[in-house]
């Protein structure tokens, strides 16, 4: 298989902003300790093709219920790839959980961004049969998966990326 990507960190300063705009109730004590305890997304055997991102904390949700997620997380990757993300295979047989974007699109120029390609993943528990979903700190909760992608012969495309969503002006 070739090589094309790696997981980072985004920088303590970064994820410590990101963190307390999210959680305005935390401290920047409690940031970086959540910082120095990310993992780094990974797969979990040889056979798997998606990448499995941590929670930087335990989530409980009620039906219905959504939140918003700083992972830390950034990721390197070969132009001509992207990361797509969705939820682990058992939350969504389980609880419905859905990402609220359906499917996140992490874009190779997205890493040199202003927020240094940040990856946030918003949730919802869309259970139908009242079940509140649990995930605890650390667990598995979304799955990202890299694929190569073309573009059309007169593609004139020279804009630079500077954001996530909404930086390409939609």
């Amino acid at each position: 298989m070739e090589r094309i990507a790696a997981f980072e960190k985004v920088s303590r300063e970064q994820f410590r902003k990101d963190w307390t705009d999210t959680f305005p109730d935390s401290s920047v004590e409690e940031a970086d300790r959540i910082y120095d305890e990310l993992r780094l997304p990974e797969r979990a055997t040889r056979g798997s093709a998606g990448y499995d991102f941590y929670t930087p904390l335990a989530i409980t949700l009620q039906p219905g219920e959504m939140i918003k997620i700083p992972t830390g997380i950034r990721a390197r990757m070969k132009e001509g790839w992207v990361l797509l993300c969705f939820p682990r295979s058992g939350l969504g047989f389980r609880f419905r959980m859905q990402l609220n974007n359906t499917v996140g699109v992490i874009d190779s120029d997205y890493c040199d961004s202003d927020n240094e390609g940040h990856i946030f993943v918003r949730i919802t528990n869309d259970s139908k049969d009242g079940k509140v979903m649990s995930i605890p700190y650390q667990g598995g909760f979304v799955q990202g998966i890299f694929m190569p992608f073309g573009i059309t012969e007169d593609d004139c495309a020279k804009e630079a990326r500077n954001g996530g969503f909404g930086s390409t002006g939609v």
